[in-house]
């Protein structure tokens, strides 16, 4: 079993990718999704929040000469599907606030913009372009909300959206919490952590090893709602042998790579292995809440 610290090197080789052979998209039948979060051991409130959900088109037929328009696509088409987790910062009701309002506000953006989708000149510049465009109003919401209430000042959050659009993954992070791909035995960490503890391992300040233990591990060095914000947009190509993962931090900090990946690695369902993580780290400890999203394709006769 390999594990991939992905970082910018796993980042780039993935965007330097050869668009992937398209095959047929998974039915929505053959999708085995599931998220759950818990405020841990420690901690009375949950600022953690997550959602799953698919943005759909629908053919409406307002008159016609075919016999059999029965034979139309009049359901609602799926045209992408979504995963988004959002880790909540701030003192009292701050944090749990400050990650619903994010969440409400990128998936409000998201439906709004639909039409990005069925663009017929549009192209992967447009999507980057409209997904950035979801973080930063999604964080002026929330700085916006901090100038005029005071009870709201201070509070941010991170970002983590994961959106497929068939045969390609694109992925929206600001913050820490994490994106994991698992493939054919493979666990790689997709997302890079917006942290001072990982900024100083880019510039060469902190060994990996160390910045894991260090207190400035849990200071962001970008979030929505924050003093700064630095929304990363990446795209890479998708399978159906991959299995997704987005979490907060509450899962990594008692979770090795190794134990994730030895669940996924088993794993019967989405259901089961996101409740069978979700014991591993209380039992480790459950410090901070803690959220978890899998989702994968299943292929049915």
């Amino acid at each position: 079993m390999e594990i991939l610290h992905c970082e910018e090197l796993m980042q780039n080789q993935l965007a330097e990718s050869e668009p992937p052979t398209i095959s047929r998209r998974p039915r929505d039948d053959e999708i085995d999704v599931y998220g759950l979060t818990h405020p841990g051991k420690l901690r009375t409130e949950n600022q953690d929040h997550f959602l799953v959900g698919s943005l759909r088109g629908r053919l409406n037929v307002r008159l016609s000469s075919l016999p059999d328009d029965h034979r139309l696509p009049l359901e609602e088409e799926r045209i992408a599907s979504f995963m988004m987790v959002a880790d909540g910062v701030g003192g009292g009701q701050k944090g749990e606030a400050a990650s619903r309002l994010a969440l409400e506000e990128v998936a409000q953006y998201i439906a709004d913009s639909a039409r990005c989708y069925f663009r017929a000149d549009g192209g992967e510049g447009d999507f980057v372009q409209a997904l950035e465009e979801a973080a930063k109003r999604s964080h002026q919401a929330l700085r916006e909300r901090g100038e005029v209430d005071a009870d709201s000042a201070g509070m941010a959050t991170t970002l983590t959206l994961w959106i497929g659009v068939w045969p390609w993954i694109y992925l929206l992070q600001v913050g820490d919490s994490r994106y994991y791909c698992y493939s054919n035995g493979v666990l790689s960490q997709i997302s890079h952590d917006q942290t001072v503890a990982q900024a100083l391992v880019d510039q060469g300040l902190l060994t990996k090893s160390l910045s894991e233990h260090s207190p400035l591990a849990n200071v962001l060095a970008s979030s929505i709602g924050g003093p700064q914000t630095a929304p990363v947009v990446s795209r890479i190509p998708s399978s159906w042998e991959n299995v997704h993962l987005l979490c907060s931090d509450g899962l990594t900090k008692h979770i090795s790579d190794k134990r994730i990946a030895e669940r996924l690695g088993t794993m019967r369902s989405a259901r089961q292995v996101c409740e069978d993580l979700l014991q591993d780290a209380l039992d480790g400890g459950g410090t901070d809440n803690i959220t978890i999203i899998v989702g994968r394709a299943v292929p049915r006769e």
